[in-house]
C-alpha cells in the first residue's frame, strides 16, 4: 500500500495503474462501514484508492471540524488490511488554495433533511468529491446508505456535471445492538451510547408498522418521535419520510421511500434511515 500526501504525486501513481480503479472518500478515522466500502471496491475493481481528508467547507461554523477524531495511524494500518493499494491523506494547504473561491453547488435534493440545519454543508461535499474525482478519476466511487441524502446529492452532481463515474452506494452497517456505525458514535459518553439506540430502534418500529400494512407518513413519523422521546439525553432535528430518489415529501408512501432522521444525543448529532419499498 502506497500512502501519499501531495495531488502530483496521486496522480502520477493514478497513471501506472492498470484496469478499473476504485475509490473511497472519507474523512478518516475509519470503521467497518468504511471498511466494507474499500472491501467491495476490491472486489469490484483492479485497484482501490482512499482518501483521508476532514474537508473544511462542509462544517458550519460552530460545528465540530477542530474537534472530528483523527487518527491517521491507526487508519492506515486498518487499509492495509483491508486491501486498499493507494491511499491519499492531503495535508490541509494541498486541497485549498488561499485564495480558493470556486464551489460545486447542487440546488435541489440539498435543501431538505440535513440541508436544512446544515446549509453550507452540502456545498462543501459536492465541491470536495468533484475535486477528488477529478483528482483520483475513478470507474466507481462507494458510499454508505446511512449518508443517504450525500449520496444522492453526489449522483445528481455526477448525473448533472457528466462526471464518467459510477456511484455505488452499500447498505448501512450496524453495531450489534443496531446502531449505525459512525465515526462521531466516538464521541458518546457510555450512557450517551445507550441513548442512541433509539434512532435504530425507532426505524425499527416505523419498519414493523410499515410491513403491517402502514403507508401514513404521519404514523410513521409519530412512532419514531414517541421511541426517541423515551430517551431523556436524546433532541429530534428532523423526523422525515421523503421520496427516496427525489427527496421530495411524501404523505403516503406508494414508492419507496426513505425514511430519515438527524438525532441530537448530549452534543452529539447522529443520522440515520430506513428504505421502505411497497
Amino acid at each position: 500500500m502506497q500512502v501519499v500526501q501531495s495531488i502530483s504525486d496521486l496522480r502520477a501513481l493514478r497513471s501506472k495503474l492498470e484496469g478499473t480503479v476504485g475509490f473511497v472518500p472519507t474523512m478518516g478515522y475509519l470503521h467497518a462501514g468504511h471498511l466494507a466500502l474499500v472491501e467491495r471496491a476490491g472486489a469490484e475493481n483492479a485497484a482501490v484508492i482512499v482518501s483521508i481528508y476532514v474537508n473544511p467547507t462542509q462544517f458550519g461554523p460552530r460545528e465540530d471540524f477542530a474537534a472530528y477524531p483523527r487518527d491517521l495511524d491507526r487508519d492506515l494500518r486498518l487499509l492495509r488490511e483491508a486491501g486498499a493499494d493507494i491511499v491519499f491523506a492531503p495535508g490541509p494547504g494541498e486541497m485549498y488554495a488561499a485564495d480558493f473561491t470556486t464551489y460545486v453547488e447542487e440546488t435541489e435534493l440539498s435543501k431538505g433533511l440535513c440541508g436544512r440545519s446544515r446549509p453550507t454543508h452540502f456545498r462543501g461535499v459536492t465541491t470536495v468529491v468533484a475535486k477528488l474525482l477529478n483528482i483520483v478519476q475513478p470507474d466507481r466511487v462507494y458510499f454508505g446508505q446511512k449518508d443517504a441524502q450525500q449520496a444522492a446529492v453526489v449522483k445528481r452532481m455526477v448525473r448533472d456535471l457528466d462526471i464518467p463515474v459510477e456511484v455505488v452506494v452499500m447498505p448501512t452497517v450496524r453495531e450489534a445492538d443496531g446502531l449505525a456505525m459512525s465515526s462521531r458514535n466516538a464521541y458518546l459518553s457510555p450512557a450517551q451510547r445507550g441513548e442512541a439506540l433509539v434512532l435504530s430502534t425507532g426505524l425499527a418500529e416505523a419498519r414493523r408498522l410499515f410491513e403491517a400494512g402502514e403507508r401514513s407518513a404521519s404514523v410513521l413519523k409519530k412512532a419514531i418521535s414517541k421511541v426517541i422521546s423515551a430517551a431523556p439525553g436524546a433532541k429530534i432535528d428532523y423526523i422525515e419520510v421523503v421520496d427516496a430518489e427525489t427527496l421530495e415529501n411524501v404523505k403516503e408512501i406508494r414508492r419507496p421511500a426513505l425514511v430519515a432522521m438527524a438525532v441530537l444525543v448530549g452534543k452529539t448529532r447522529l443520522i440515520d434511515n430506513v428504505v421502505l419499498k411497497p
